[in-house]
């Protein structure tokens, strides 16, 4: 359930132009740019919209994607949707806390789970342990 606490015109006084875009525009960043693709240090990663906790560093993986990659997410930290943009069936990665575009998910991940959480690292923060 989203539960949206700021406005749109919150959202772009808080974010900047390029988190903005990423987050509430749905957009990507381009793969290997991202500060978080190869961040190695132990923490908790969190929307940067709203500070919804959702990724455990233990759960994070080198993918060789271009985008940090987890195979677990926080318990109902984020919600999934169908993404039929640029004629690709994708599932979509939105913060269940305030509704912002996160990443992809795809099916191609490491044991335990078999999930890739792509995810842009313009959509996160981090606290470190």
């Amino acid at each position: 359930m989203i539960c949206m606490r700021n406005t749109e015109e919150e959202f772009k006084k808080k974010l900047t132009p390029e988190e903005y875009h990423i987050l509430r525009e749905r957009g990507t960043e381009p793969g290997f740019s991202g500060k978080y693709t190869n961040h190695k240090a132990r923490g908790v990663y969190y929307c940067k919209a709203c500070g919804n906790k959702l990724f455990e560093s233990d759960t994070k993986f080198d993918a060789k994607s271009g985008w940090p990659s987890f195979f677990e997410v926080v318990h109902n930290a984020v919600e999934l949707k169908p993404d039929n943009r640029f004629n690709e069936e994708r599932t979509e990665v939105v913060c269940a806390k305030c509704g912002s575009h996160l990443g992809h998910l795809f099916d191609d991940g490491p044991e335990p789970t078999g999930k890739r959480y792509c995810i842009n690292s313009l959509a996160l923060d981090f606290k470190e342990h």
